[in-house]
């Protein structure tokens, strides 16, 4: 059993910061074996059954604000969901046990099992809806984009800021029907596209080490959840993210009212997603850009896990070789 967790002074003890990592290992590694079958439901099943088991070893009084809906109560990690031991601090769990179903389930790059979490109250709490977004990584004047502004306009902002012509900016986008004048845009303007299938914290993530992964912007509509996530792990490495839900039906507006969401059109920075001490963890499925995947040997289980918090700045690559291969059946 983990040692007791508080929250200090300056935040979340480090404590959890390292629990995280056996957390978002388990999900990625019972992912791992459903890899390229094809089937997204059960693939998602394994992550969640694993990811909560290690939830609720965990020293908290956890609620997950963020998760895989709200309304149906079983099976998944559902926004309500209490976890934890209850013999450590309150907190709020934002998660997403297998971000990138589809890709796992094809064996494509840049699956992921991801959580954050933050003391009670200080994550966004949000109806599973489509979220738009943007976001660049850290090092620009704070305000150069914004989500009401037009694609064109925040390109051309972004590359004043980092002193290039327009035509070397490349743009993060889901590979989506909805995104295509987004997309016509972007390329009208001179700039590049990297169309993803799926993974938008990934994409988000990315934007923090343009010369590593050649993307600078991401923009689009995406998933509530994993906007939140973006925006807890950008807390962390740095760099900007706004985010509107798209409560775009009476019922959504309702669903939000009933979390304390009054207006539906407000605009939410990174800090309104995400405040205090922030800890993030990814593990990765499937090899990536971000992460390597989960290897299976005869003796051993390998994985990579980024960690990080806030408060402190820092960020942890682990690599671990697992011999107990008895604790991931």
């Amino acid at each position: 059993m983990p040692k007791s967790a508080t929250i200090s002074k300056n935040g979340l003890d480090r404590i959890l910061t390292l629990e995280l990592v056996r957390v978002t290992e388990r999900a990625a590694v019972a992912a791992a074996r459903l890899r390229g079958r094809g089937d997204e439901m059960a693939a998602d099943q394994a992550a969640v059954d694993a990811m909560r088991r290690e939830l609720n070893r965990l020293p908290i009084d956890g609620t997950v604000v963020i998760g895989e809906g709200e309304r149906d109560e079983a099976p998944m990690l559902y926004i309500g969901e209490e976890v934890g031991t209850k013999k450590g601090p309150a907190v709020d769990i934002a998660l997403d046990p297998l971000e990138g179903t589809t890709l796992c389930a094809k064996n494509q790059p840049n699956s992921l099992a991801v959580i954050a979490i933050a003391e009670k109250g200080h994550l966004l709490y949000a109806p599973d809806v489509y979220m738009e977004k943007i976001a660049i990584g850290p090092g620009y004047p704070q305000g150069i984009i914004h989500i009401d502004a037009t694609p064109t306009e925040n390109i051309r902002a972004l590359a004043k800021a980092k002193g290039v012509a327009v035509n070397q900016i490349t743009a993060c986008v889901m590979d989506r029907p909805r995104h295509a004048k987004l997309i016509d845009e972007v390329r009208s303007l001179g700039a590049s596209i990297r169309l993803i299938g799926d993974g938008d914290v990934a994409g988000v993530i990315h934007t923090t080490d343009p010369d590593e992964t050649g993307i600078d912007i991401y923009m689009g509509i995406g998933g509530a959840p994993e906007g939140v996530l973006a925006a807890a792990a950008l807390r962390c490495i740095g760099g900007q993210m706004q985010g509107r839900l798209q409560l775009n039906t009476e019922e959504k507006i309702a669903r939000a009212a009933k979390m304390g969401i009054s207006d539906p059109n407000r605009v939410y920075d990174m800090t309104d997603m995400a405040r205090g001490d922030v800890l993030f963890a990814a593990s990765g499925v499937t090899d990536g850009n971000l992460l390597a995947g989960v290897k299976f040997a005869r003796n051993h289980i390998d994985t990579e896990t980024i960690v990080m918090r806030s408060h402190t700045g820092t960020i942890r690559n682990i690599r671990a070789r697992h011999q107990n291969m008895e604790k991931f059946s």
